[in-house]
């Protein structure tokens, strides 16, 4: 269930506010013009592989450090917890977080190193966009207490981000209704994904989502 939980935070990531209207720019950069689009699968690949590389990397550390830290489980879990709380907070506007904002920009994407490393670009200037998200996934990889599961906490996070990302890529023109519908309700998800994060946040702080886990792992 830790994993449902990072898979479902990288989803929400895709259809975050400040994401989703970017997608179409994004994806043109992928695809180009007509002739290019049947490059797009691959080029999609890519670019979602390059931002798993460096959140991967993150999970390394992340769970890493939370081993080293495993002696004081409670202060990691209590302080992973209010991270979170605050990240849950901020996304419903409570506290406002001016950090966590979208960033433009264009690149010109010309093959598939290039667009691996426009993802390794993209996942720098995504942390302001889903850094709520992304901070909870890191924190509940730091309190796994371990490099592995970091890794694999963050590789399901980018697998929850990075599979509606292929497949807008490859179906852009078919999935226009399915975006309307989401930003004509950003409102409401807004406040679910705000609410879903607070409530991680406090089961991590009180030692109860380890628990939770266990129950249905």
């Amino acid at each position: 269930m830790n994993y449902l939980i990072t898979f479902l935070e990288g989803f929400i990531s895709f259809i975050s506010p400040c994401m989703l209207p970017m997608l179409p720019i994004y994806v043109s950069y992928l695809v180009g013009g007509d002739e290019k689009k049947k490059n797009s699968l691959p080029r999609a690949l890519s670019f979602v592989l390059g931002f798993t590389v460096v959140f991967c990397l993150l999970g390394v550390f992340a769970g890493t450090l939370g081993a080293l830290l495993s002696r004081y489980q409670t202060a990691v879990n209590v302080v992973c917890g209010a991270v979170v709380v605050i990240l849950g907070l901020s996304y419903l506007g409570v506290i406002p977080l001016n950090f966590f904002k979208g960033i433009k920009g264009q690149h010109k994407i010309n093959g598939i190193l290039s667009a691996f490393a426009f993802g390794v670009i993209y996942s720098v200037s995504l942390t302001p966009c889903v850094g709520a998200f992304l901070g909870s996934a890191l924190m509940l990889a730091s309190s796994s207490g371990g490099a592995l599961k970091g890794l694999l906490l963050l590789l399901v996070y980018s697998l929850g981000l990075g599979i509606p990302f292929v497949v807008s890529a490859v179906l852009i023109e078919q999935m226009t209704t399915a975006f309307k519908f989401i930003k004509k309700h950003y409102k409401i998800i807004n406040t679910v994904s705000g609410v879903f994060l607070i409530a991680v946040g406090v089961l991590m702080a009180f030692g109860l989502l380890g628990r939770l886990l266990a129950m249905f792992g």
